[in-house]
């Protein structure tokens, strides 16, 4: 009996070490990470803007010099609530990965049960009680032994899913920082470009004056006074509108910040520039988008997942070896635990679907055929990258040549709106040319602060398709 129980011991915990030794070969194709071309470099037509060298992506955004969006960047990264959510599914991940694994070891039961019975009198022999009671205490296991690999498939399916859910927090991260640099940039944008509407209100009011004190005195029709007033109140209605935009940018802000609509109303409600950056701009290559892109990388952990499941599917149509054991006492009065009462089993189970309908090589074929569409996937998800980095970093490029013109245009509208401001007042020229100078200027102003506003968003564009606001070193590389 002891030397029976002793090689059963030793032969479970042989197979505790063969159970969960990883190298034992697995059914199935072994994942290779897919090599994936990208361009040496950068479209040559913005190679003047920016100098290809080692960025520092993990906080690109202090390039702006801006306190205020520092602060903002830093309380998002503890508040936001995506951020939160994105935790919660790395633990949801990581919980899911610990059910998989757990398939590995023996699945121990215990289990005990007392009842009182009573037989027939058929059944009783003469002179016996009918009354009687029973108990029975037990322990069970069940073990599927994974002689084909198929937990080992499910665990390494697993974990690449909980390494695609972290890729997934840092994808939130790129895009939360980028989103708030985005609304924040526009809310100086809409205050320069209220700024900009109210000084020239300012100065359409006094040539109201102007032109009722000429009609007042004679010196001009009253069409101009009415061209004045067309003028002004258009003017006017231009401002409500950017302050509605003001307001909603600030909520927007506001809720990316894990807190109530504006709340953040009076941080921000004192005009400020609008954030330009400063020193030279550097980017890497286009190879370093695979190691840099957070959402690359889970679409290239999600095709590591799914082709790990095509092995654990196929390891279903090899037999299933199971070791099934019980050991339990009953008894119906008396010592439970005695030896008398005592009954134990143990032996191995073996279960093979020789014929199911080909039910599970159309399940590997799915399988396959999934892991064919991850494959797509990543290798899409790399190219809109690579044309997103290259559209942001042209439309940058582009709208840093706009400005420069526009710098021009508008101190020339400001000139030209003093001269012929002068030429009126002297009579030598009529009030449709001061008209037009007027709304000239104001234009022009508005599409400088508009042009510069967007210079700054197309900048926080490339660092976000560049995979910025995250340490790459914290993933080991």
């Amino acid at each position: 009996m002891k030397i029976r129980w002793y090689i059963s011991g030793l032969t479970v915990g042989g197979l505790l070490v063969l159970n969960g030794c990883s190298s034992l070969p697995s059914v199935g194709p072994d994942y290779e990470k897919p090599e994936v071309e990208a361009p040496d470099a950068w479209h040559e037509a913005v190679q003047d803007e920016f100098k290809t060298g080692e960025p520092d992506l993990q906080t690109w955004w202090t390039i702006f010099n801006d306190p205020t969006l520092n602060m903002l960047i830093e309380r998002a990264s503890t508040n936001n609530l995506n951020l939160k959510t994105a935790v919660a599914r790395i633990e949801q991940a990581a919980a899911l990965r610990g059910v998989s694994a757990s398939q590995w070891w023996p699945e121990l039961g215990a289990g005990a049960a007392a009842s009182v019975v009573r037989t027939t009198q058929a059944q009783t022999p003469a002179g016996t009680d009918r009354n009687g009671e029973l108990y029975d205490a037990g322990l069970s296991m069940a073990w599927e032994l994974d002689l084909w690999g198929r937990v080992r498939r499910s665990v390494e399916s697993a974990d690449a899913s909980l390494q695609a859910s972290v890729e997934n927090y840092r994808d939130i991260l790129v895009v939360l920082y980028s989103d708030i640099a985005f609304n924040y940039i526009n809310v100086r944008t809409l205050q320069e470009r209220i700024h900009f509407a109210q000084n020239n209100l300012g100065a359409q009011n006094e040539t109201m004056e102007l032109t009722q004190n000429r009609f007042d005195s004679g010196l001009v029709p009253a069409l101009d006074v009415s061209q004045s007033q067309l003028n002004l109140s258009r003017t006017k209605s231009v401002i409500p509108p950017l302050k509605q935009d003001l307001v909603e940018a600030i909520n927007r802000l506001s809720v990316l910040m894990g807190e109530m609509p504006y709340a953040l109303y009076k941080e921000l409600e004192v005009k400020k520039p609008i954030p330009a950056a400063a020193g030279d701009l550097v980017v890497g290559v286009p190879a370093d988008l695979i190691r840099q892109r957070p959402d690359v990388r889970r679409a290239e952990r999600e095709l590591a997942s799914q082709h790990a499941l095509i092995g654990a599917t196929k390891a279903e149509l090899y037999p299933t070896l199971t070791l099934p054991g019980t050991l339990a006492v009953q008894s119906s009065g008396g010592d439970l635990f005695t030896g008398a009462n005592s009954y134990y089993s143990f032996g191995p189970q073996l279960k093979w679907s020789i014929f199911n309908g080909k039910r599970i090589r159309s399940q590997v074929n799915a399988e396959e055929a999934a892991t064919k569409a991850a494959l797509y996937t990543y290798e899409q998800a790399l190219l809109l990258a690579l044309e997103e980095v290259e559209g942001q970093m042209s439309a940058y490029a582009n709208e840093t040549d706009r400005v420069e013109s526009l710098i021009v245009a508008a101190e020339s509208a400001q000139k030209s709106v003093e001269l012929v401001t002068e030429l009126y007042t002297s009579g030598l020229t009529d009030f449709q040319n001061v008209l037009n100078m007027e709304q000239a200027l104001l234009d022009q102003q508005d599409q400088l602060a508009l042009s510069k506003g967007m210079i700054s968003a197309y900048l926080v564009g490339v660092y976000r398709s560049l995979g910025g606001g995250w340490d790459m070193s914290a993933a080991g590389e």
